[in-house]
């Protein structure tokens, strides 16, 4: 099996194609976020689901700045570390949410709550700790970075601009549910779902090809000897 460039940028477009459309589908009929809900195998397929998503997600982004390094410049590096940190804590505390909460249920249900609450933007009663901490971090990267992520996607002219358009306006517009009501948590996801399925189509049909690359090097080369 010989592994190339373009077969990577293809795998990686896949990924996030994969990833929004499992961000999409967690959604659909999503339980309450309260401690009833965290005790059920529901729960557990959910956020194993979104455990999932995170690890794509990342892999689809990474795939989609390498594919445009050049084009994207610093700010495309600035927006994809910071939206890179915003999936990975995303990661980490979805894998909390799958694996740990379910064992605090009868232990601490105070804390579950607390921890739910927080996480959906709501307000706590308790202390969840450093746990404040990493949401408000995983919110600031998730939003500020994808929001300058996407405007660098759309500005380099290589995957499909209306993805990157709707990745920048999605991120950021969940901003907004710190003050809507929490029955728009659910449906603020969808535009990123479709940014990201958008962006790894566009990111696996229009992958660097190997040969473009060895033609670059060598036209170096061809020049660095005149």
């Amino acid at each position: 099996m010989t592994i190339t460039t373009t077969g990577l940028t293809r795998a990686a477009g896949l990924s996030a194609a994969a990833a929004g459309l499992i961000f999409i589908a967690v959604q659909i009929n999503h339980p309450p976020m309260d401690v009833t809900s965290v005790a059920t195998t529901e729960w557990l397929v959910r956020n194993a689901a979104k455990v999932l998503m995170g690890a794509l997600a990342l892999v689809g982004i990474t795939g989609m700045y390498l594919r445009q390094v050049r084009q994207v410049g610093v700010p495309g590096l600035i927006g994809y570390l910071l939206f890179g940190v915003g999936y990975l804590l995303m990661f980490a505390t979805e894998v909390i949410s799958a694996y740990v909460l379910p064992g605090l249920v009868n232990l601490a249900p105070g804390y579950v709550n607390d921890l739910l609450g927080a996480a959906a933007g709501g307000s706590t009663t308790g202390d969840i700790g450093s746990m404040k901490t990493v949401l408000a971090v995983t919110g600031v990267g998730y939003m500020v970075g994808g929001l300058i992520f996407g405007i660098t996607l759309f500005r380099a002219r290589i995957l499909a601009r209306w993805a990157a358009a709707l990745l920048a306006v999605g991120t950021i517009a969940t901003a907004s549910l710190a003050v809507l009501p929490e029955a728009f948590n659910r449906p603020m996801a969808v535009p990123v779902g479709v940014a990201l399925i958008g962006l790894g189509l566009s990111l696996w049909r229009n992958p660097r090809s190997d040969s473009a690359d060895t033609a670059t090097k060598s036209t170096r080369f061809e020049h660095a000897t005149v």
